[in-house]
């Protein structure tokens, strides 16, 4: 399903994370980086392959996916991953043609993917739904904040790349939704219905808005009082998540467990970042080079992990979301 996309999304936060370390560990933290955006590039190819060839032969599967309240909202992860792979191309190899192309096709369809799920929510109710119930609170999931919230990802190669004007544009949006889904997720599990024991890694995906609004913020010399404030409310949602980490644990390995990674990595690459361009600030440095230690290890981890799974094929097999009944889109 296109939230296999997430791998790729995980590979790249590792390889901008170690990039941004250079500072501290040297010459030796971009030959890293360059290594986790190389397996990054090819297993993005490996997928789009693999995805084009499912969209062929099994196209009423693809449209289950889409149709699906949770699974949907993984179409995301395709555009976050390419703008992705342009933010480290132009991190490591500067801002060439290719990234360019790259970039633009990723933010378009990006937009598209925020159009098409935020079109969900304006459809019309299905028959047999009363003024109270929409249909739509089991499609209210982290996994929500990469369709609508991803938008923020678009600064990291646009700025390099000289667009300005649309990459503030597309920020804006995603800085517009985050709260309004954020404070949906957290309704939809006070007044309505906690989510599945499997889909729980995916509450960590609410590290990331911050922390990639706080690093884009940096590249446009933001205050620095707001670049902390937005470094402090990432670092609280983890110390905040860090209790349901037993309870992650427990769960079968499957793909929901990729959205440890690039959530992990953005935080890192923030904390790094701050103790670079902060004087006051530079014991941040040590915290950062910490995360990035925990990151690389819960990389390397969900690599195995899921290699482990395709050979013993439990990662072929249908997600078991059984209490999620799919809605017509």
């Amino acid at each position: 399903m296109p939230g296999w996309f997430s791998v790729v999304m995980g590979l790249c936060g590792l390889s901008l994370a170690w990039h941004q370390a250079q500072q501290v560990l040297g010459g030796m933290a971009d030959g890293v980086a360059l290594v986790a955006a190389a397996l990054a590039a090819l297993v993005f190819l490996v997928l789009l392959v693999a995805s084009v060839l499912r969209a062929v032969r099994h196209p009423a599967a693809l449209a289950e996916d889409l149709r699906h309240p949770a699974r949907h909202a993984f179409v995301a992860a395709f555009p976050v991953a390419m703008l992705l792979l342009a933010a480290v191309g132009v991190a490591l190899l500067g801002p060439h043609r290719g990234w360019n192309m790259l970039w633009w096709l990723g933010a378009l369809t990006q937009l598209w993917a925020t159009v098409w799920v935020l079109g969900r929510w304006l459809a019309p109710a299905t028959p047999g739904q009363g003024p109270g119930n929409t249909g739509l609170w089991p499609a209210v999931t982290p996994v929500l904040l990469i369709p609508v919230v991803g938008n923020v990802v678009v600064p990291l190669a646009g700025l390099p790349l000289g667009h300005t004007v649309w990459s503030a544009a597309q920020m804006g949006i995603g800085v517009f939704f985050w709260p309004i889904v954020l404070a949906l997720v957290l309704a939809r599990r006070i007044a309505h219905s906690p989510l599945p024991d499997r889909l729980l890694p995916s509450w960590f995906i609410t590290l990331a808005p911050p922390a990639v609004i706080g690093t884009v913020l940096t590249q446009w010399q933001a205050p620095p009082a707001l670049v902390l404030a937005l470094w402090g409310v990432s670092l609280f949602f983890l110390l905040w998540l860090l209790p349901i980490a037993k309870r992650i644990a427990s769960q079968p390995f499957g793909l929901a467990y990729w959205a440890l990674s690039f959530p992990l990595a953005a935080l890192g690459t923030l904390t790094l970042r701050v103790g670079d361009l902060y004087p006051q600030a530079a014991g941040l440095q040590t915290m950062g080079v910490l995360l990035l230690a925990v990151t690389s290890m819960v990389v390397l981890w969900l690599g195995f992990a899921t290699v482990r799974g395709l050979r013993d094929g439990t990662l072929l097999a249908p997600e078991p979301l059984a209490n999620i009944q799919p809605v017509s889109a």
